[in-house]
């Protein structure tokens, strides 16, 4: 089976090694369990989801579940497991150059140095963090709209959080026509940089990196976990009991060209 239906997402189910084998160009969102409980009730979420040619499961709970509906997904591919291995993979492509947007003011650039030590080579061509609520701000993002255009990047990496770097690849993709792969990674760059740490490994293969991350960030973070996210076990029970209707769209099961 080659992709699984959790709530209103088509998860495609690849292992990461597929993945990498597959990316030629596209754009690559991981839902979890906080994505599709904000894709039930927010429209222009769906609408960049759609958008999307994998989608591939970031999270060791929808993993688990998807096993509970009867469909197993076979690996838990995570925005920042996916990234490491997509620059290693890419290592000596001299077509493949990279632009991180995202993180706090330096952290980006920070990211940069760092992976392109790593790699041996500038893999990460250009870097840029956006103010807060870049998004909004029109100028600011033409102004980033030209710098990626004139880095001469032929992958984009955004991680500003979802839905707003999901939304922003969707707006945005057909005005960089250099660039052939989109990848939305939450909170990778910060993880690259060094300036937040990951999750302990058994942590993220029992599915409790959440809570890693709620007793490290529990202002920012205990509403969606504590609050919004629970009500994804109930939907996923009526699904279960094929009463679960998805509320805005259900998205084509079909690959994107």
């Amino acid at each position: 089976m080659n992709k699984i239906s959790i709530l209103n997402v088509a998860v495609d189910n690849l292992s990461l090694q597929e993945l990498l084998e597959q990316l030629d160009r596209g754009v690559v969102f991981t839902p979890n369990v906080d994505h599709l409980v904000k894709l039930q009730q927010d429209p222009d979420f769906c609408e960049a989801y759609d958008a999307a040619h994998f989608r591939v499961c970031d999270s060791k709970i929808l993993y688990y579940v998807s096993r509970f509906l009867g469909s197993p997904l076979r690996e838990k591919i995570s925005g920042s497991d996916l990234f490491p291995a997509f620059y290693e993979y890419h290592r000596h492509n001299p077509d493949i150059h990279i632009f991180l947007l995202g993180a706090r003011e330096g952290v980006a650039h920070t990211a940069q140095q760092k992976i392109n030590a790593k790699v041996g080579r500038d893999i990460i061509i250009d870097s840029y963090s956006p103010s807060f609520g870049f998004e909004k701000n029109e100028a600011e993002c033409e102004a980033i709209i030209d710098r990626i255009n004139q880095s001469g990047a032929t992958v984009l990496a955004v991680g500003v959080g979802a839905p707003k770097q999901e939304k922003w690849i969707c707006k945005y993709k057909d005005r960089m026509p250099n660039v052939r792969i989109f990848l939305a990674i939450g909170a990778t760059i910060d993880f690259e940089a060094g300036n937040v740490s990951r999750a302990p490994k058994w942590m993220s293969d029992t599915g409790l990196e959440w809570l890693y991350r709620l007793v490290m960030e529990p202002n920012r973070l205990w509403r969606r976990y504590l609050l919004e996210d629970p009500l994804f076990f109930w939907l996923v029970l009526k699904q279960k009991l094929n009463l679960y209707a998805a509320p805005i769209a259900v998205y084509s099961t079909e690959s994107k060209s």
